[in-house]
């Protein structure tokens, strides 16, 4: 595995570590199964890329981008809420609206950007090379993203959402307008997809309609290796967590693409991708059985 290989795998893993924060939110913290993240991803990276392509500062079509998907999220939830949808098959119809809707967005299935200005390109240090630059602006972004949850969290509306998530029975009995927290998480959720979507669109040089099918397991494979690495009840670490699991996860793809003795190349990544979630489900069972065994 070359030295170029290992900082694209940790830029990669640190935009999907946005993922895994929103997926965090959505399947831990609320409790709400949440497949909208296959297209609130792309919407992210289609809405960026055709403002960027039509001369928007990159800064403002990423925000552009964050709230859109951060919107769409907000219509999951209201089909839930308020229409009393089920809350899988009301995030599968958002999702499979949005792929008309990306389409619609980009007027072609893909917008290239290899020319066009990013937030990359802007705030790469002089004299330091492009894939080294990327990777330690992500970090300060995902760092900053997950303090500011993790602050959100221990805001009286933030404990709201987690005890509508964890108990909303008792959340109505305490008076908590549940309706709102699951609009509200919702939204937060798939905003951080759609902040990844448009970064992945400016990391990779250009949106494709395709770019947001599996989005939904690689996040779900974040946390579930999170978690099985960096096991707590406190949210404070599990936002940690989720982060090193993404950045595992693809560390592991690499490096497995990248094993010339396996013989996998990269139209394997599905395969690759099913293998590291089963893994990833089956080691928490695993941990269980020898901490019996040894009792």
């Amino acid at each position: 595995m070359s030295i170029y290989s290992m900082w694209g795998a940790l830029e990669i893993g640190l935009i999907f570590g946005l993922v895994a924060l929103g997926v965090l939110i959505s399947f831990r913290v609320l409790n709400f199964p949440d497949l909208t993240v296959d297209g609130s991803f792309p919407l992210g990276g289609a809405t960026a890329a055709i403002l960027i392509h039509h001369g928007v500062d990159p800064f403002l079509a990423t925000l552009a981008a964050t709230l859109a998907a951060g919107l769409a999220g907000v219509i999951t939830g209201w089909l839930n809420v308020s229409l009393k949808i089920m809350d899988l098959l009301a995030s599968i119809l958002v999702m499979i609206a949005l792929y008309s809707i990306n389409l619609r967005v980009m007027s072609a299935p893909n917008v290239p950007l290899i020319t066009d200005p990013t937030v990359f390109t802007q705030l790469q240090p002089a004299g330091m090379e492009d894939y080294i630059a990327r990777p330690l602006i992500l970090l300060a972004l995902v760092v900053a993203v997950k303090l500011l949850l993790d602050w959100f969290f221990a805001t009286q509306v933030g404990l709201a959402m987690r005890s509508t998530g964890s108990n909303p029975r008792m959340a109505r009995s305490q008076g908590i307008h549940t309706g709102r927290m699951i609009l509200l998480g919702m939204a937060i959720s798939n905003a951080l997809c759609g902040l990844a979507g448009a970064l992945f669109a400016q990391s990779q040089g250009g949106a494709d309609i395709s770019m947001g099918i599996g989005t939904i397991v690689i996040g779900l494979a974040a946390v579930i290796i999170g978690e099985s690495i960096l096991p707590t009840r406190r949210l404070m670490l599990a936002t940690l967590a989720v982060v090193i699991g993404a950045v595992l996860y693809r560390f592991f793809i690499a490096l497995a693409l990248n094993a010339d003795f396996v013989g996998l190349k990269a139209q394997d990544l599905n395969l690759v991708t099913a293998v590291l979630v089963t893994v990833a489900l089956v080691i928490p069972l695993v941990k269980q059985r020898l901490l019996k065994k040894r009792a």
